[in-house]
């Protein structure tokens, strides 16, 4: 028989893994948006900004969901690898694969709550398919360096 009940601990050391890299995107994109540089600037600066924004946001949903479970939300911040390469192409590229990083954790999360919890579900999926949708919006940003 298929046990249909959350375990409760492993959904908040995932959630707490999402959220620390969530912070570290916060910083990260705050980072990059600092060292663009060149006649693109304006609006790849706007784009990291928002980002940026949208991780703190992000950060913040998984931390309710800890909070929700009686878990408590991490006050760490994940790894952040500083490459020194500044260029778009670079600062680009390591966005991609920054949100690629953070899709694996969200198809975690799914994986560990799918036919458990419908509402950890849906927001699972809502947070793929954001995921993606950045995803394919870096690739395609990257279209002109290739």
């Amino acid at each position: 028989m298929e046990n249909n009940e959350i375990n409760a601990k492993e959904v908040c050391d995932i959630l707490n893994e999402i959220m620390e890299y969530e912070l570290a995107g916060v910083v990260r994109y705050t980072h990059s948006s600092m060292m663009v540089s060149g006649p693109y600037r304006l609006p790849i600066v706007t784009f990291l900004k928002e980002q940026a924004e949208e991780s703190l946001l992000h950060a913040q949903l998984a931390g309710e969901k800890i909070a929700g479970l009686d878990g408590h939300p991490s006050q760490k911040i994940a790894k952040i690898e500083e490459t020194n390469r500044h260029t778009i192409k670079d600062i680009l590229e390591e966005s991609l694969e920054h949100e690629l990083f953070a899709l694996g954790l969200y198809k975690k999360l799914l994986s560990c709550v799918e036919d458990k919890s419908v509402y950890l579900e849906e927001y699972a999926r809502a947070q793929i398919g954001e995921e993606e949708q950045h995803s394919l919006e870096l690739k395609i940003m990257l279209k002109d360096f290739s």
